[in-house]
């Protein structure tokens, strides 16, 4: 007798839905769109208009709830180095918007649209209009990948794939079902969405070095920065590379490195060069 035969009926057609769910999964995703600028393919399911809509949102409630940083000549960097990232990254639709804002915070973001805030706590470690340009050209390379809506789209994939599995081991025993939950958790995390968190951060990191490049600031401060980042950031309470959802500054310092030759050769070629520009601290 057949081990399909022996399954029960109920138990067939489960395995029979889970299969087909796979296989539409294999399907979608080789039917997925490309990254822009990169070409990889990428599994997205948010429509621009409402990845547009959501980035308008969170921008006017971080900004409702921020105070607008008092420093004139860091506030004039940052739109100046903004405006000239903006400049080359081809995004028909953006509507940008550059703003620094008063915390101490070692951090940044742009979110769909264009919508860039630069907390003053990292600004010290930029030193340079090129340091300013390696944040500013990361987190732009992340609104122009759509990288918030394809990890919105893989988070709703992992929660549609777990509630089909729940579905499917319903008759099992309390003690199986959770199991195999934890196991469907663990797995979909450290080996689905970490490594793609990472992935998506590396491949922010040689997007903006090429726009840092091309908006004319010298590519050679990328590396730099990550080293400075590292320092400052580094330490015992950074978990392991495989755990987090950032590569370790060290292989960014690096992986940048490797990339320079060729965003040195697009640097030599842009009308306007600003080297490092304007000293910051």
């Amino acid at each position: 007798m057949k081990l399909e035969e022996q399954l029960p009926a109920q138990r067939r057609n489960r395995r029979d839905v889970l299969l087909g769910l796979g296989a539409f999964g294999i399907a979608s995703c080789c039917g997925c769109r490309s990254t822009p600028l990169t070409g990889r393919p990428q599994l997205r399911f948010i429509p621009k208009s409402m990845e547009m809509q959501l980035g308008e949102q969170s921008y006017a409630d971080v900004i409702s709830k921020s105070t607008p940083s008092q420093n004139g000549r860091w506030t004039d960097a940052v739109r100046r180095t903004g405006e000239r990232i903006a400049s080359v990254a081809n995004a028909p639709g953006f509507q940008w918007d550059f703003r620094l804002l008063a915390s101490d915070t070692q951090n940044a973001f742009c979110l769909p649209g264009g919508k860039v805030a630069i907390y003053e706590g990292i600004v010290p470690l930029c030193e340079n209009e090129a340091g300013l340009a390696v944040v500013m050209s990361h987190e732009i390379a992340h609104a122009l990948a759509h990288h918030g809506a394809e990890r919105m789209s893989q988070q709703a994939g992992v929660q549609g794939v777990g509630a089909v599995l729940g579905w499917a081991i319903s008759d099992t025993t309390p003690a199986t079902r959770d199991l195999a939950m934890r196991a469907f958790g663990t797995g979909a995390e450290y080996g689905l969405l970490l490594p793609y968190s990472r992935h998506h951060e590396s491949e922010a990191d040689a997007i903006g070095l090429t726009l840092m490049a091309k908006a004319g600031y010298d590519p050679s401060e990328a590396p730099l920065f990550w080293g400075r980042f590292g320092k400052v950031t580094g330490g015992a309470n950074k978990p392991a590379e495989w755990a987090s959802t950032h590569p370790s500054d060290e292989r960014r310092a690096t992986d940048l490195a490797n990339k320079l030759p060729d965003a040195l050769n697009l640097y030599q070629t842009t009308a306007n060069r600003y080297g490092r520009g304007e000293q910051l601290v």
